[in-house]
């Protein structure tokens, strides 16, 4: 017999398949979940492993300075429209008395102080419009809009205490609601920007 027949009892012995690499076709060991190729595994929702990770809240003290700054910029598209009414109005009256009177040191003053008001007005409206970006921005902005919204809250609240000296000098009731309202609504403006959670928040990473 010739070694390189197979039935051959003394040729060499038939190759062997090849052994299968441990742990091929078993079932992994218990209490230990497959990883993800080359990526680590994220937390997600329960019950749906490797989900996309819950967005962050936008924290309270944050919230409630998103909506003061809606309130504020609706006083001040108020106030911005009763003032261009107003400076119209002295306006009117001004030519009205030029027009009787002639041209006289009145109506010279009149058209002054409708200058003044009309430019208080631009001002407000301005504001008005910058307390809405601050707000809107509030959920997708950065550090600037941040510092910008803490530098904002600060004036104001500033604003309210020279209302306040001034209401304590004219023992003015309604003054001193709007000098309180001023200050409360600046300090919450600049307190949630100086918060751990507020710094946070405007800190976050964006994708």
């Amino acid at each position: 017999m010739s070694f390189g027949d197979p039935n051959n009892p003394y040729g060499p012995p038939p190759p062997q398949p090849p052994t299968a690499a441990p742990g091929y076709g078993y079932p992994q060991q218990p209490g230990v979940p497959p990883q993800g190729y080359g990526y680590p595994q994220q937390p997600g929702y329960p019950g749906y492993p490797a989900a996309n990770v819950m967005p962050q809240t936008m924290p309270g003290l944050v919230t409630a300075s998103r909506v003061l700054l809606y309130i504020v910029s609706a006083v001040q598209i108020v106030g911005g429209i009763i003032l261009i009414f107003g400076a119209a109005t002295l306006n009117d009256a001004s030519n009205a008395g030029e027009d009787a009177f002639g041209d006289n040191g009145f109506s010279d003053i009149g058209h002054d102080g409708a200058g003044v008001i009309l430019v208080f007005a631009l001002l407000a409206l301005g504001l008005a419009a910058l307390s809405i970006t601050l707000g809107v921005k509030a959920s997708r902005g950065g550090q600037g809009i941040r510092i910008t919204t803490m530098v904002y809250g600060i004036l104001g609240a500033l604003v309210g205490v020279l209302i306040l000296v001034g209401a304590a000098n004219t023992e003015s009731s309604a003054a001193l609601v709007w000098a309180l309202l001023w200050i409360g609504f600046g300090g919450v403006m600049a307190a949630a920007m100086l918060t751990p959670s507020g710094a946070a928040w405007f800190n976050r990473p964006r994708y």
